[in-house]
């Protein structure tokens, strides 16, 4: 496979939105249905970004951010044929009644995937716009449903170094663990992606199933999921715990709020060549800003 640095990308290697959508004429019904859901909101997306195009699928699957498999941009779509994404189970449980294990073909048949167009902004300055296939996480935590005491919901990565090479090096506490809200999680653009571009999700996106949640930094996007766990108290994530002034537990785009070692004002859309402003909220500020009413979002970043 073909490694590609952003500065490499053609803005003419960008999939036309046309194109795009012809080939979405082949996906199965159930899809399709799902889609046809979806498209007041891609639609309103592409209205409001007259400019934006899709990111192409080989930028997607070989720029990735996934130290499970290696530190480098490029080391995920190299070392990430070693994962084993069947079987798969992904388990829900603390402060829920009806506690489950869930085999990843059973998540598959219960929560029919839709398209979400979602931009996805990474918190060293760049960014992409990609065509998810997913669910609701609302979907998924309903079933399974929150006590009165769920505030936060936690999430954990396969540890397994003799699939993840990454995981032998200590980089990083493993397994890595990420978090939210639980009004959050329940909010309708936060995602479970199973597939992108209309094909299954790939290894080094963090197959079979991610969160995705697209106003936050890329980092909150949790991969290959293991175990989702619902719990009164704020949970420790990752970065949060390793580097927490760099990285706080809400991850909120804030272009006001820097990085200690980069500005955040300012973002490059991979197959760009200039920047652009960096959009509160990533550009959902309509859709979301309503649930940190009244915090102060410098402190709470």
């Amino acid at each position: 496979m073909l490694i590609k640095r952003p500065s490499d990308i053609k803005p003419s290697e960008i999939t036309d939105e046309s194109v795009y959508w012809k080939r979405r004429d082949f996906i199965g019904t159930t899809a399709g249905a799902a889609l046809a859901a979806a498209l007041p909101l891609v639609h309103g997306f592409v209205r409001e970004e007259q400019d934006e195009k899709l990111t192409p699928l080989d930028a997607v699957t070989s720029y990735n951010n996934f130290y499970e498999f290696g530190t480098g941009k490029g080391d995920p779509a190299r070392n990430a044929h070693t994962l084993r994404v069947r079987p798969w189970t992904v388990a829900v449980d603390g402060e829920v009644h009806k506690p489950k294990v869930f085999g990843i073909e059973d998540v598959l048949k219960s929560f029919p995937a839709e398209e979400r167009v979602y931009r996805m902004r990474c918190v060293e300055a760049w960014s992409m716009v990609i065509p998810w296939m997913g669910f609701p996480l609302a979907s998924l935590l309903e079933a399974v449903q929150p006590t009165a005491r769920a505030k936060f919901v936690q999430f954990e990565t396969l540890h397994d170094p003799e699939q993840m090479p990454g995981q032998r090096r200590n980089v990083l506490p493993w397994p890595y663990l990420e978090g939210l809200r639980l009004d959050e999680a329940m909010h309708p653009l936060t995602l479970l992606a199973t597939g992108l571009y209309g094909e299954m999700l790939p290894n080094q996106n963090g197959a079979p199933i991610r969160l995705v949640v697209p106003w936050k930094y890329g980092f909150k996007s949790i991969k290959s999921i293991v175990r989702i766990r619902l719990v009164p108290e704020q949970p420790p994530t990752t970065w949060n715990v390793v580097l927490p002034r760099e990285y706080g537990f809400y991850a909120n785009v804030n272009p006001e709020v820097d990085h200690p070692r980069w500005s955040q004002k300012k973002e490059r859309r991979i197959g760009k060549i200039l920047k652009q402003n960096t959009l509160a909220f990533n550009g959902y500020a309509a859709e979301v800003a309503d649930l940190y009413a009244g915090m102060d979002l410098r402190r709470f970043f």
